[in-house]
């Protein structure tokens, strides 16, 4: 099964492409992530994706898309509620495009790894895009791995980012504190 896998950094991928590749799938990686800022921030977890693409011999295709604009005119009126209206339908339909364009079976999202995100909004979204673009949407709970890949990411010496993605998730995890 050819299977595009829509990966939202390399932390969370590893456990995720681990976890394909033991089913048998060797997924292909899809970098699409308009929602990550400031700018280095994007380019920091972007270039440590390209890396580890390149140690796991994992191909990786990359959508160079920084989108801060669009990213703040679709958020701003409704700042609470950004990751089920803006963040994930705007990368899970960029993917299923890209995976029905292109001959891919079937696509999935590194998204599922983390106990942070909003697991279920995410699968609709992802339900809807498969429905929308007809490419099978491959679903796989892989929170069970979270703390795995993550300490793999880091025997691996790979940039683990502190926060989500916007500059107000970055907001969200420094005022917690």
């Amino acid at each position: 099964m050819k299977v595009l896998l829509h990966s939202c950094c390399a932390p969370c991928s590893v456990y995720c492409v681990e976890s394909l590749r033991k089913e048998g799938i060797e997924p292909v990686a899809y970098w699409f992530n308009p929602n990550i800022h400031p700018f280095m921030e994007y380019k920091m977890r972007r270039d440590t994706m390209v890396e580890y693409s390149q140690m796991v011999d994992l191909e990786l295709i990359v959508n160079e898309n920084y989108g801060l604009r669009e990213f703040c005119k679709s958020v701003v009126t409704d700042l609470e509620n950004r990751c089920q209206k803006y963040c994930y339908p705007v990368r899970m339909e960029e993917t299923a495009k890209y995976a029905k364009e292109n001959g891919y079976d079937a696509f999935c999202t590194t998204l599922f790894v983390s106990p942070y995100q909003n697991h279920e909004a995410i699968k609709v979204v992802c339900e809807e895009m498969a429905e929308k673009y007809g490419v099978k949407f491959l679903y796989r709970d892989f929170r069970l791995g979270f703390r795995e890949g993550q300490n793999k990411a880091k025997e691996l010496g790979l940039y683990r980012q502190k926060y989500c993605g916007c500059v107000f998730s970055e907001e969200e995890r420094y005022l917690q504190k």
